[in-house]
């Protein structure tokens, strides 16, 4: 058990350090290597800060758990929109300019549903998982499409000057990058055993783990980004990094997981509580950032609001793990 713990612990914390070394790797590679700004700042840092979620449900469906790779999917969505986004706006209301980010938030519910649509009958096909991956795909290209045609959004100077913050030369970036990932598929692997044999040890489902220590740690690079950037004032940037995770989770996430093992037999409280909380929190995130007297933000009340919607959720999961 001791060891079990260690595992988890140390997988996490190098989870989150490799993480941030890939991010700031690929994102200067990236704009030393000419791609635009804004795909700098939606494909390349989404992917960095989606990569542990990638990295650890893959792993855990080909370690035979894919409850715990779905756990981790919905867990980081729920993370990511509650307690991310409320522990930001209550450290500074995130205003959003960004045209691409509006655009995004109805993206994402419609992703949403279709992934509740798909997951209803408590099974995903490997048919079902592929087609989350070609929407991921087709996500790719439209935002490509956008950058390429779009010169004066808001997020495009937040991103530029946070690429011009962290210059080095291409091959230190090149290894960072490389570093980076290979660390983090051996951060995942070490979480994802560590993670089931406590679960093992306490008689809980990988699916709660999933839910909770494991979509936490994962989530983590997306928390210090979402700070860090709103610290810096960069609003846009702090919303679409949550808005462009949660896109990459239900449809690169499950998807790759799925792919890799469908699942079968999946617990009815998957769809009863924890997709209706990824959806409601996802409906209640679009509805918080609709024009207050002209401007979209998500302010200090609605930040607390979310954060005790998260620590009630969290209530939940524990009260049905001991019962």
């Amino acid at each position: 058990m001791i060891l079990s713990l260690s595992a988890v612990l140390f997988g996490l914390l190098l989870l989150v350090w490799s993480a941030d070394r890939f991010i700031e790797g690929a994102a200067v590679s990236a704009a030393r290597l000419g791609v635009p700004t804004l795909v700098v700042g939606m494909l390349v840092v989404g992917f960095g800060t989606s990569a542990p979620e990638m990295l650890v449900s893959a792993m855990a469906s080909l370690a035979g758990s894919p409850a715990l790779a779905l756990g981790n999917a919905y867990g980081s969505n729920i993370v990511n929109t509650s307690l991310i986004v409320g522990l930001t706006a209550v450290l500074s209301p995130i205003a959003v300019h960004s045209r691409l980010v509006r655009r995004e938030l109805p993206l994402l519910l419609a992703v949403t549903v279709l992934s509740g649509v798909l997951v209803w009958d408590r099974t995903l096909a490997r048919w079902e998982c592929l087609l989350l991956l070609a929407g991921f795909v087709g996500m790719l290209a439209w935002t490509i499409f956008y950058a390429g045609h779009s010169e004066d959004d808001a997020l495009r100077e937040e991103i530029e000057s946070e690429v011009s913050a962290h210059q080095m030369p291409l091959p230190r970036a090149l290894f960072r990058l490389v570093s980076g990932l290979l660390l983090l598929v051996v951060a995942s692997r070490l979480l994802v055993w560590g993670a089931v044999e406590v679960a093992g040890a306490l008689g809980v489902s990988d699916l709660i783990v999933g839910l909770t220590i494991v979509a936490i740690g994962t989530s983590l690079p997306e928390l210090a980004a979402s700070i860090v950037a709103v610290r810096r004032n960069e609003h846009d940037l702090a919303l679409g990094n949550v808005v462009g995770s949660n896109l990459f989770n239900l449809l690169a996430v499950v998807g790759i997981a799925g792919a890799i093992a469908p699942l079968r037999g999946i617990e009815a409280e998957v769809v009863g509580r924890d997709f209706a909380t990824v959806l409601g929190l996802t409906v209640l995130l679009a509805v918080l950032c609709l024009p207050f007297r002209g401007e979209w933000r998500v302010g200090r009340l609605s930040g607390v609001f979310l954060v005790g919607l998260y620590v009630a959720y969290t209530t939940v999961l524990v009260r049905d793990a001991l019962v």
